[in-house]
């Protein structure tokens, strides 16, 4: 009789061994054939999938239709902030000018006109400071303190964002490096946004060289990619401007 159980048990732990493997063996098949289905699929220019690019599309919109001036950043206390925030990345910003002589050009279509700001008329706008948690794409966070101006308090003072005898804005903006190299655009909405700075500081001091002097972008709500270093051009738009990491296959909007 003992036998009997033994041999039965013995029989039904190989049975079920079979169908792991046989299961496992499927599992691994069907995985294989997703994804050379999946390598298969039309790419854009970048390399990624139209089918990714579609998902990314779609997470813009319902972002934008959730996004708002309540949908804030968490801050905390300046004593959390890094004393010597990490450096990452050196596009647009890996040689020396000189900032002394440096000047935004702001080109403005709606009066079909370009025009140049020193730093110092900058300065001279209301200052804002900001200690948040800067999120990388690449998965590290950090908290960071920077001073600078909201950029709705910019374009308000410089009469940018609407068009040439009307209340309509325009539906995007874009910022260049000096030399061209990296470029990001934002919709009006995140323009817009208390939180959106332009900065000319950091830990209460002058921005150093490798964070982007004489001036920066930052806007907490979205990933790093989006803070452009070393604004050197800006301007407004009714079509999407180029944006540095979307042409490399990254979704355009970059919200948290």
């Amino acid at each position: 009789m003992s036998n009997n159980i033994e041999n039965w048990s013995d029989q039904k732990i190989k049975r079920r061994q079979f169908f792991s493997f046989a299961a496992l063996g499927l599992a691994g098949g069907a995985g294989a054939l997703g994804f050379s289905w999946y390598k298969g699929l039309p790419q854009t220019d970048s390399g990624l999938s139209t089918a990714n690019r579609a998902v990314f599309g779609f997470n813009e919109k319902a972002n934008s239709l959730f996004f708002g001036n309540q949908h804030l950043a968490k801050t905390y206390p300046k004593t959390e902030a890094a004393k010597e925030p990490r450096v990452n990345g050196d596009v647009g910003v890996d040689t020396e000018i000189d900032t002394d002589a440096w000047k935004l050009e702001v080109v403005n279509p709606a009066k079909n006109q370009t025009f140049y700001v020193g730093i110092e008329d900058i300065k001279a706008l209301p200052k804002e400071e900001i200690i948040f948690d800067f999120k990388c794409i690449e998965g590290w966070t950090e908290v960071v303190h920077y001073g600078g101006t909201r950029l709705s308090y910019f374009l308000e003072k410089y009469n940018l964002g609407t068009k040439e005898k009307t209340d309509d804005f325009f539906k995007y903006l874009g910022l260049e490096t000096p030399d061209g190299a990296y470029y990001v655009g934002l919709d009006m909405k995140s323009v817009m946004h208390p939180q959106t700075l332009l900065c000319y500081e950091m830990n209460g001091e002058p921005l150093p060289s490798e964070h982007g002097a004489p001036l920066r972008l930052i806007i907490p709500v979205k990933y790093g990619v989006k803070n452009l270093k070393r604004i050197g051009k800006l301007f407004l738009s009714d079509t999407r401007p180029k944006d540095y990491w979307h042409e490399l296959g990254y979704d355009y909007d970059a919200a948290l």
